[in-house]
């Protein structure tokens, strides 16, 4: 095979996989909506709703492990297409569960879809790093999560539209309803998720079909780059998996409290809100190809360095102002998120060689802390407020600024592939 027949099959295979990461961002990023919404139709607390990001979450945790073995047997492509029918199948539950109305029930649907998306982002954040010139695997990365970040933009936008109904009973309204009034509202605004996760399913199927009818070239890492003995002692991608737990704990925290904290510091209804939510999710997507331009001139670890630092001191103003000047800090938040995962997972798996596939499981295995942090925001929030709480992802970024600071002093590891 020429040259130039292998950079073209690279090419669209780079083209095909970034699709993947605006299909998981828009299926997270619809969590968001999901909490208020849920909070509403389920009756739930904030410490119960977090339970929805929990449930997220947790599945990365229990099947990163078996994605990583699974792909080792069957390939990325491999990986791909059953995280794909573990996603649709997910999706498709969310019809009976909203006839059920059962927060369970809902609960289970989003554990399968993100059971799926544990196995996508476990066989296509390694596959973009390696798949091309080795020495932009970084930039790579961030390019691919370009992508994750425009479906982050647009998922509010559609949620917000199709399954925010922007009605939200007061204690006096529910009051005043009968029985049977009250049953028909709550079920009214359980069913606005149907059609929406219908779609979504239908659409991640034909995905799947057209990668499995697709042919994808298989990567395998470098022999000459054999990490020998436990990839438990790599201390660099054991500090990387805290970073990425702490990381990814603090960003769903942040989103997924968004509504409320809206309401709460400046009285903006749900509907209103999540248009806010949507333009902040609009600066992660800016923020993505931005951080892909800026790691031209500054080291990717200086940069999630500097980004760190600005995230506390964003986050302190939100949560010692009010009005729209908390919001407005909240929203830029996000613009200096957006780097941030995926150079803390090029940073913990660079230099692994045969270990990277091993090493990206764990590294996927840690955004369980999308399922820890949020449940303790909750339990801060019902303690004292929804403002507080946002105390808890501010402290999450100095074990993100640490890695930073421990990647800057490294300078005898660097980003590997195999051709």
């Amino acid at each position: 095979m020429d040259k130039t027949t292998t950079q073209n099959k690279t090419g669209f295979a780079i083209i095909l996989i970034t699709s993947l990461f605006f299909l998981w961002g828009f299926a997270l990023n619809l969590n968001p909506i999901l909490i208020p919404h849920l909070k509403k139709a389920c009756r739930l607390s904030d410490t119960q709703s977090a339970f929805i990001d929990s449930a997220s979450y947790i599945a990365y945790f229990l099947l990163a492990i078996p994605a990583g073995r699974f792909m080792n047997r069957y390939g990325y492509k491999g990986g791909i297409i059953l995280g794909l029918m573990l996603f649709a199948f997910g999706a498709f539950l969310f019809y009976p569960a909203a006839a059920t109305r059962s927060y369970t029930f809902f609960l289970g649907a989003l554990f399968i879809i993100a059971s799926g998306l544990a196995f996508l982002e476990t066989a296509a954040n390694p596959y973009i790093t390696v798949l091309g010139d080795p020495a932009t695997g970084t930039q790579r990365l961030n390019f691919a999560q370009s992508f994750n970040g425009l479906a982050a933009f647009i998922a509010p936008l559609i949620g917000g539209r199709f399954i925010l109904s922007g009605k939200t009973l007061s204690e006096q309204e529910e009051a005043s309803m009968s029985a049977t009034q009250l049953d028909q509202y709550l079920q009214h605004e359980a069913s606005a998720v149907q059609i929406p996760f219908i779609v979504i399913g239908l659409v991640v199927l034909l995905v799947a079909v057209f990668l499995w009818k697709t042919p994808l070239p298989e990567i395998k890492e470098d022999d000459s780059l054999e990490v020998e003995g436990s990839i438990l002692k790599e201390k660099n991608l054991m500090l990387g998996v805290l970073a990425q737990f702490f990381y990814v704990g603090a960003q769903v925290c942040i989103s997924s409290f968004f509504i409320r904290f809206s309401d709460r510091v400046a009285g903006i209804g749900e509907v209103s809100a999540a248009y806010y939510l949507s333009a902040a999710l609009l600066g992660f997507m800016i923020g993505r190809f931005a951080g892909t331009f800026f790691m031209r001139f500054v080291s990717p670890p200086k940069l999630l360095a500097l980004y760190s630092v600005v995230v506390m001191v964003l986050l302190l103003i939100a949560i010692v102002t009010t009005g729209m000047v908390a919001i407005y800090a909240l929203i830029a938040v996000e613009f200096f998120l957006s780097i941030m995962f995926p150079t803390i997972f090029a940073l913990s798996v660079r230099g692994l060689g045969t270990k990277t596939k091993e090493g990206s499981s764990l590294v996927i295995m840690s955004i369980v802390g999308g399922a820890v942090f949020p449940v303790i925001m909750g339990w801060v929030s019902d303690s004292s407020n929804i403002q507080v709480s946002y105390i808890v992802p501010a402290v999450c970024f100095l074990m993100v600024l640490y890695f930073a600071i421990k990647n800057i002093r490294v300078t005898n590891v660097k980003l590997t592939a195999a051709h």
